[in-house]
């Protein structure tokens, strides 16, 4: 199925993305909570470790043509990092990412601390865009990657118009 994307569709996508990141940390053993609080959209609780975590979670849609496009993560001129960073601290929760991504007949959701991302995967710290690559070769290193948590989603319709 084609995507036709309605006047309210990134919002609609952006509040997905965040549900369903609850829904599997909660699913997982994770207490969770969706914050509206500049930098982050969620603070996860583990019972069983101690662990408390800030998520900033982007979410896109990608049309046809357009599934391969990176996501930005973090506009450096608009000190994106520093708000999450700030937030993190004031909760005292550890800083981390959420990706989602769908297209028209799948969607991935990876998840993973700031802290793996800038190891692995910030390939230039003076770029005024930080972003999560989402060709071919960069989705089978995350996949490879224990310390990113992956979800993998296919859609499949029908009688839908």
């Amino acid at each position: 199925m084609e995507i036709n994307k309605s006047s309210r569709h990134a919002k609609i996508v952006g509040d997905f993305g965040e549900h369903l990141v609850c829904n599997w940390l909660s699913r997982s053993g994770w207490e969770v909570v969706l914050v509206d609080h500049t930098g982050i959209d969620i603070i996860a609780y583990n019972r069983k470790t101690g662990q408390r975590i800030g998520i900033t979670v982007k979410s896109r849609t990608r049309t046809s043509g357009t599934e391969k496009d990176t996501v930005n993560i973090f506009k450096t001129k608009n000190g994106d990092r520093k708000k999450v960073l700030k937030s993190c601290a004031g909760f005292a929760c550890e800083p981390w990412i959420a990706i989602y991504v769908e297209t028209s007949d799948s969607a991935d959701l990876f998840l993973t601390s700031l802290k793996n991302y800038d190891a692995k995967y910030r390939l230039n710290i003076d770029k005024a865009i930080e972003d999560w690559k989402m060709g071919e070769k960069y989705v089978d290193k995350y996949k490879l990657d224990l310390d990113i948590n992956h979800l993998r989603l296919e859609f499949k319709s029908e009688h839908w118009d």
